[in-house]
């Protein structure tokens, strides 16, 4: 039923209300309501939150956003993990309907005393609400001079309109009329949810051994955690682990996804299951749990988190095979269907089928997700969740962070989009995105302005620039300069950003014309990689990617997702945006970069100068009358810009970490010193 005063379509709102909106602490978004009343009185608007323990903290005042349109906007921002509720409230606002009646009638000569006896009755009704010590006297002293017909009436009048009553009854204004919205669900989860860096590696790969006319000879997890160093050197969070379970033989894929297996082919780890165990065992050549615990523990003195895979699926060999025969699907034929992706065939793979029992499943799939959360693991990427039913993942995502809030899952689905954002909307706090397939300013610019937006109220994104399964073109064809590219973007455009192994290394060569697979794909085969040698032949890029992951760290902006804003620019190849922070300290950081690997472009960037306000600037530079200091953070360089900037980047210059992109962080002028460089010098 509605209220009194309307209050209408308050936004953000998931699924209408029934599912959660998200964010982090410290995380501030946007709450939007259109209000309005009957005729031309004054109604006001505020956010009330309730934290997880239903205690109400100080209401959020609300301001029109565009006058005559009956939208009004506030900022929130939820301090600490939990459960909340937020709701908008409005009301008649009787002092300023009084104090636009009062700006007619006083210099028309109508009514006067009238008027300023019923303004004086307000504001003594308004004194009662404001606390004694936050401008009380104020309003009675207001009510007083009101009164006070020895006063001229444009004094009276200046005295109501008066800046420091207007700053009280805004704090504390009267309310009449209060109608509310229903309180809409907010959950707010711990800061890897939103924000974090990942690093893909196969434990297998790191310490094999592969030589010509010998059997390879398997990484362990004892050798994989020697590379740990490196990976949180680049300054990596989170560490993640494709499926560490015993690999079934049973139409074991060979090198390169053969149909037919050589004999010490270590097959794909998707393919999970063997007599040695299932989902909750390691394979005997990666070790023990104790040497996963090992791991885990090495990870976490490093400051890193480890995310394993948790992929649904079985080998032909799995124990469920002959333990739960009921959860697989049966042809005519009376033989187990495999997996397929026509005309792919995964004879590997038997899919889980869910009609036959349903609750079992689910009580297995959380036995298994506990077991692994008991050995330290509270980060899981989920594979192809979107081949699975959503109320399954629901029940299984919902029951985990019923006890443990802070486990974390990522969705694995590149897929149509309802069910990618069906699926973060039902509780996956993480999702990969089209981001690989978005390359050209128009693509980028649409899609993160559509994650950025009202999708930023469920779905997270994490941006891989690669993973095993994805070998772009634009990386295949566009050498180390298109690495770098990527890197820049995913790390600044999303607060959560990944990489696979090798991705470091300008890893470009596929396994056909027109294929995104890798040759020699490390789905299929061991892949040790000298990564000391890479380093001596200045072949990797670690170094472009320790800076970035350094800076996401150094500025909060790029720590968030919903704050970014496109900045126009003349040039089709150069894409320019910003993501800005007011509290708890003003930073804003500038990114443009050139998307064209092979060309140096040079471009003119405007800037939309209010999207810089509350950064430090002076209301001059503000304004765009005088320049204001940027330092680039990948090179050192101060620069002077203001409205209209000229920028040329030359991809693949060896002088710089990214030469196809400036990261600028807004100095204020009392920060720096120095004079303007010329980009063109």
């Amino acid at each position: 039923m509605i209220g009194r005063i309307p209050v209408l379509d308050v936004q953000p709102r998931v699924d209408c209300g029934r599912r959660p909106v998200k964010a982090v602490p410290g995380e501030t978004f946007p709450v939007t309501a259109t209000v309005f009343r009957e005729g031309p009185d004054a109604v006001g608007a505020n956010v009330v939150l309730r934290d997880p323990g239903g205690r109400g903290g100080p209401w959020i005042p609300m301001r029109e956003l565009q006058p005559g349109l009956d939208r009004w906007g506030a900022e929130i921002t939820p301090d600490r993990e939990g459960r909340w509720t937020f709701a908008v409230e409005a009301w008649g606002d009787p002092v300023t309907s009084w104090r636009q009646r009062a700006a007619i009638k006083v210099p028309a000569g109508v009514d006067i005393e009238l008027t300023f006896l019923e303004g004086a009755e307000l504001l003594r009704r308004a004194a009662v609400g404001v606390p004694k010590n936050d401008g009380r006297e104020a309003v009675l002293r207001a009510a007083d001079a009101l009164e006070d017909p020895e006063l001229p009436p444009a004094t009276r009048l200046a005295v109501a309109q008066s800046a420091e009553l207007v700053g009280v009854l805004t704090a504390h204004p009267l309310r009449e009329q209060l109608s509310a919205s229903r309180p809409l669900p907010l959950v707010v989860e711990r800061e890897r949810a939103l924000f974090g860096s990942w690093y893909e590696l196969f434990p297998r790969s790191e310490g094999a051994r592969v030589r010509p006319h010998t059997p390879p000879v398997s990484g362990t997890l004892r050798t994989a955690a020697e590379r740990l160093p490196a990976v949180a050197q680049m300054g990596f969070d989170v560490v993640y682990l494709p499926p560490i379970h015993p690999i079934g033989a049973a139409f074991r894929k060979g090198r390169g996804g053969a149909l037919s297996a050589r004999h010490d082919d270590v097959g794909s780890p998707w393919a999970i299951g063997s007599a040695d165990g299932g989902h909750d065992a390691v394979h005997p050549d990666l070790g023990t749990l104790d040497d996963f615990d090992a791991f885990v523990a090495r990870a976490g003195e490093l400051g890193m988190e480890v995310a394993l895979d948790f992929a649904l699926q079985c080998s032909p060999d799995h124990p469920w095979v002959k333990s739960h025969p009921e959860w697989f699907t049966r042809r005519a034929d009376g033989t187990i269907a495999f997996a397929e992706n026509p005309p792919k065939k995964y004879q590997d793979i038997y899919p889980i089928s869910f009609e036959q029992d349903f609750r079992g499943l689910v009580t297995e799939t959380l036995r298994v997700l506990r077991f692994w959360m008991s050995h330290g693991v509270r980060i899981f990427r989920v594979d192809n969740p979107h081949t699975k039913p959503v109320v399954f993942w629901e029940k299984v995502i919902m029951e985990i962070n019923r006890t443990d809030p802070d486990v974390l899952f990522l969705a694995e689905a590149f897929t149509r989009p309802a069910m990618m954002h069906t699926l973060a909307q039902i509780g996956f706090q993480q999702s990969y995105t089209y981001f690989t397939w978005r390359n050209t300013k128009d693509e980028l610019t649409e899609y993160l302005t559509e994650l950025s937006g009202p999708a930023a109220s469920y779905m997270r994104p994490n941006f891989f620039v690669n993973t095993p399964d994805i070998l772009h073109a634009y990386l295949q064809n566009g050498g180390r300069p298109a690495f770098q590219t990527r890197a820049v973007l995913a790390a600044t455009l999303s607060p959560t950003w990944g990489m696979y192994a090798g991705y470091e290394l300008c890893e470009n060569t596929p396994a056909a014309p027109g294929s995104e697979e890798y040759a020699d794909s490390e789905k299929y085969q061991l892949r040790p990689r000298d990564w000391a040698g890479a380093e001596a032949s200045g072949e990797s890029i670690t170094g472009l990617v320790s800076l970035l992951n350094a800076l996401r760290r150094r500025h909060p902006a790029l720590r968030q997702l919903r704050n970014l804003h496109f900045h126009r620019t003349n040039n089709e190849h150069i894409l320019a945006y910003s993501k800005r922070t007011r509290t708890p300290q003003a930073d804003c950081v500038l990114i443009v970069v050139n998307l064209d690997p092979h060309h140096t472009h040079e471009a003119t960037v405007s800037l939309d100068m209010e999207q810089l306000q509350g950064c430090g600037l002076t209301p001059a530079q503000e304004g765009g009358a005088e320049p204001f200091p940027v330092c680039d953070q990948l090179t050192g360089t101060t620069y002077y810009w203001g409205r209209d900037n000229y920028v040329r980047l030359e991809p693949g210059r060896a002088d710089a970490y990214a030469s196809s992109a400036h990261v600028l962080a807004l100095r204020p002028s009392s920060q720096t010193g120095g004079s303007p460089n010329d980009e063109r010098q």
